[in-house]
């Protein structure tokens, strides 16, 4: 399969873990509070349903900026997924400085977000996407901090710089995983952290709060463009937690052998609960609060991590 076909089926295999992933997510909540919760193929019935309805275009709304929005962060959601799934497949493949092209293209969704509230002309959704900016510029900071820690690891253990995803997956193959150090956990945990904010779930789900905003950058979207904001959303919840394994512990290694497959499925699994009970266990914070919470709070902690990591813990 050459490079092409490996991202194509990277995108929509990972479109399909994402919706697993947020049945998971909505069946385990559900059980949290005495609920039943939705049957396996509720986020396909979703979709469906969705892509059958009328579009309805408010009449403030900028009609292409709007409607544009939607099919760029679900796009560039798609790009990132076949980045992460092509290094950890050929890790040998991949291209210098594909980590830095990750950090931005998984950006993009949440811009893409901004943006089309912004374009709705509504007072709901422009609140929303104030609080999305907000929330974007407090923990990108710490997250890319965060993420440079594995890199550090490696110019200190003799592997030269680099922003390759795959040479940071063949390091970790030899050197071991990057948890498996003082620095390797405090960035790990914040960059859990981070990747809670980004996928805007409790306690950061400050965007959307149904409750206070009525559903605040997402409210005046309806079908096709609002089952693509759900499928960028899918998509999101499954690269994440990979993301997360093939920095912090080791991603997909040998992927010649199947055990490979089945360890990374189980780090998978990990952090996709770590996701979830996180989500289940908190309230949601205030905006000033969760800015406080990643600058003074999480963008320390990373920077400390740095520092460890440099020292060689």
């Amino acid at each position: 399969m050459g490079a092409i076909g490996i991202f194509l089926a990277a995108a929509v295999g990972t479109l399909v873990i994402g919706m697993v992933a947020s049945w998971v997510d909505r069946k385990v909540t559900a059980r949290v509070q005495y609920r039943v919760g939705p049957p396996l193929f509720q986020p396909v019935y979703d979709i469906a349903k969705l892509l059958g309805k009328e579009t309805l275009l408010p009449e403030r709304a900028k009609g292409r900026g709007f409607l544009l929005a939607p099919v760029v962060g679900f796009a560039a959601a798609g790009v990132g997924a076949a980045i992460v799934w092509h290094a950890n497949i050929r890790p040998a493949e991949g291209f210098v400085g594909d980590l830095i092209v990750l950090l931005y293209v998984l950006t993009i969704p949440a811009i893409a977000v901004i943006y089309g509230a912004l374009a709705s002309g509504s007072p709901h959704a422009t609140f929303g996407a104030s609080r999305e900016m907000k929330l974007l510029m407090s923990y990108e900071l710490p997250l890319v901090m965060a993420v440079l820690v594995p890199v550090v690891q490696v110019v200190k253990g003799g592997g030269g710089a680099t922003f390759s995803i795959g040479q940071l997956v063949t390091f970790q193959q030899t050197s071991g995983w990057a948890l498996f150090s003082l620095s390797g956990v405090i960035a790990t945990a914040v960059a859990l952290l981070c990747i809670q904010a980004k996928l805007t779930l409790v306690p950061f789900d400050l965007p959307e709060a149904e409750t206070e905003l009525m559903g605040g950058t997402h409210l005046e979207y309806s079908g096709p463009p609002l089952a693509m904001i759900k499928l960028t959303r899918f998509l999101l919840l499954a690269v994440s937690p990979v993301f997360l394994a093939t920095l912090f512990v080791g991603g997909l290694g040998d992927a010649a052998s199947g055990w490979s497959w089945l360890a990374l499925a189980g780090k998978f699994v990990v952090f996709l609960v770590l996701v979830v009970l996180i989500r289940n266990t908190n309230p949601r914070l205030q905006v000033r609060k969760a800015v406080r919470f990643f600058w003074f709070g999480m963008a320390p902690l990373a920077a400390g991590a740095l520092v460890l990591a440099w020292l060689g813990y």
